[in-house]
């Protein structure tokens, strides 16, 4: 039997996973460094850490204005010299308490916010499992300190093993996960200097953040491999302002963007497909008249922003789609626009003549190029001033976006309504798995051969899937090497990289395959988060003790 199931695994993990939770560690706060620092200490306790104190490190965030910082360490085995390394990785942070209102000051004390929970009316499963002693309750728990509490707990175990390992172990807990992602981001690069110093290569990311059911009434617990992507495309949405007098003498851009929206939202011919699994459809983030102050002028531009998610489709093709049904929607409000204004002229006793509206679409690349061409260097001198002006000013990354397109735009000889696509930040690449190279057939087989084992002691029906469907930083751990995909992205992001860019050459350095092997529990960034002690304390850390030890076979 292996060491790891010979002693008490979901014990430490879990005592380690509530004492994290009592750290109040909420995105943008002071105590995504205090949980750090508690990560650090703890770390420094192991043996293999009093007796190698160079392979735990202190990862200060670059440019970071709360001085946050990633925590690293790394175990080598020494069985035989390899460079296969695997790379662990969990987010600190969680996402904020404001949803536990006068119970805030309970909601990382998870002794406490259960009890308190009981007085509070939810649905029969939630009350059912708040009286329950397998469900533990509390801000973080869940999402994600029981993963982080997991990899720590298995860092010390192989530390206890290097003689037995043939290759490394790299751990990273990072901050800022619920957000921007700035910890991950950092920590690329620096996963990179690890990889050249010591001459490593990493096999496989793997990553402990939280599983939840897909459906009500699913009984499946799942693995993960590969992960979902995300894109945020938007819609800059010009039209022809008029007197409300005179309705069908311009074209409202609130129409407009109702048939973008009517078209885009939620519209399952938009799902990316890959081996038979598929994402959800984009869902609208952002809908917003640009208007300043009430008139009875109609709207001339609006802004529409969409959650994209992807499988296998890359940027340049998730804009093609875009601009398509751009395209259709401005057709459907023109048509519409002519059937509406003939029955008026009709009723009207007077004469009908079609409306002058023409469809027109741009990407932000060809509107760009349009205006380049008219200007010259000139608009790109007008931008840097903007750009320098909207950062003193500390705008946010989509407003920022939008704020480069209708500059450009303004400087566009063409003032006819149109509608401008383009991407603002966020972006999350997916990581598709399917055993092309030797790095995904490892880390498959490992997967497989660990699920396996693990069915065969536990009654529960452990189902492998291929996307990790909740965005994570396990996107960063490889990017696309083609650079036609990586151009569709970055020449239609207007805010790169002036506001938002990727360590791209670093992801591609380090690429991996990645899976997400998670606790079980439900309701992550909700008043009744919580953790299901079955499943997340035995079978699970056992799955994820056997496919590290797998692939360092």
């Amino acid at each position: 039997m292996n060491k790891i199931i010979e002693g008490n695994l979901g014990e430490k993990i879990k005592n380690i996973a509530v004492e994290l939770t009592r750290i109040r560690s909420v995105v943008g706060t002071y105590g995504e460094f205090t949980i750090a620092e508690e990560i650090y200490k703890h770390l420094e306790k192991i043996e293999y850490f009093k007796k190698h104190p160079d392979n735990l490190r202190y990862l200060p965030l670059k440019n970071d204005e709360l001085g946050r910082k990633n925590v690293l360490a790394f175990i080598e085995g020494t069985k035989r010299r390899s460079k296969r390394t695997i790379l662990s990785l969990g987010h600190i942070d969680t996402a904020g308490i404001d949803d536990f209102a006068e119970l805030k000051e309970y909601a990382d004390k998870p002794e406490i916010i259960k009890e308190k929970l009981k007085s509070i009316k939810f649905c029969e499963e939630t009350l059912a499992e708040i009286h329950s002693p397998d469900w533990i309750f509390g801000r973080g728990i869940f999402d994600m300190k029981t993963g982080v509490a997991a990899l720590l707990v298995m860092l010390e175990e192989f530390s206890k093993q290097v003689d037995e390992l043939e290759g490394n172990i790299v751990f990273i807990g990072v901050p800022d996960e619920e957000g921007n992602s700035a910890g991950m981001l950092s920590g690329v690069e620096d996963l990179e200097q690890l990889a050249m110093e010591r001459d490593w290569e990493f096999i496989a990311a793997v990553d402990t953040d939280y599983m939840t059911t897909k459906y009500p009434g699913d009984d499946n617990k799942y693995v993960y491999i590969g992960t979902v992507g995300k894109l945020l495309p938007c819609f800059y949405l010009y039209g022809e302002e008029t007197h409300v007098g005179e309705a069908f003498n311009g074209l409202d851009a609130n129409l407009l963007a109702s048939e973008v929206l009517y078209q885009v939202d939620l519209s399952t011919d938009l799902c990316d497909m890959a081996d038979g699994e598929v994402t959800l459809p984009p869902i609208s983030l952002c809908q917003r008249d640009l208007r300043t102050e009430y008139s009875v002028q109609t709207t001339n531009a609006v802004n529409l922003y969409f959650n994209y998610a992807t499988h296998s489709s890359q940027p340049d093709e998730v804009l093609a789609k875009c601009k398509a049904k751009a395209e259709q929607s401005f057709e459907n409000v023109i048509k519409r626009l002519n059937e509406e204004y003939e029955k008026y002229c009709n009723l009207s006793n007077i004469p009908f003549r079609k409306l002058p509206w023409k469809t027109q679409v741009l990407t932000y690349d060809e509107l760009y190029r349009h205006v380049k061409s008219e200007m010259g260097d000139k608009i790109d001198k007008i931008l840097a001033d903007l750009v320098d002006d909207l950062k003193e000013k500390g705008v946010d990354d989509r407003a920022f976006s939008l704020a480069i397109v209708q500059e450009v735009h303004k400087y566009y000889s063409d003032q006819n309504s149109k509608i401008v696509v383009y991407f603002a930040p966020p972006y999350y690449p997916h990581i598709f798995v399917q055993g092309y190279d030797e790095k995904e057939r490892s880390l498959l087989c490992a997967v497989e051969q660990a699920v396996t084992d693990v069915k065969a002691q536990y009654d529960y029906n452990i189902v492998i899937k291929k996307f990790y469907p909740y965005i994570s930083d396990l996107s960063y751990c490889s990017i696309s090497h083609n650079t036609a995909n990586v151009k569709g992205l970055t020449d239609n992001l207007p805010a790169w990289p002036h506001k938002y860019n990727l360590p791209i050459k670093s992801m591609q350095n380090i690429s991996m395959p990645v899976v997400n092997i998670g606790p079980f529990g439900k309701d992550a960034h909700k008043l009744s988060e919580r953790l299901c002690t079955a499943y997340s304390f035995d079978a699970m850390p056992q799955i994820l003790y056997k496919t590290l030890q797998n692939l360092l076979k």
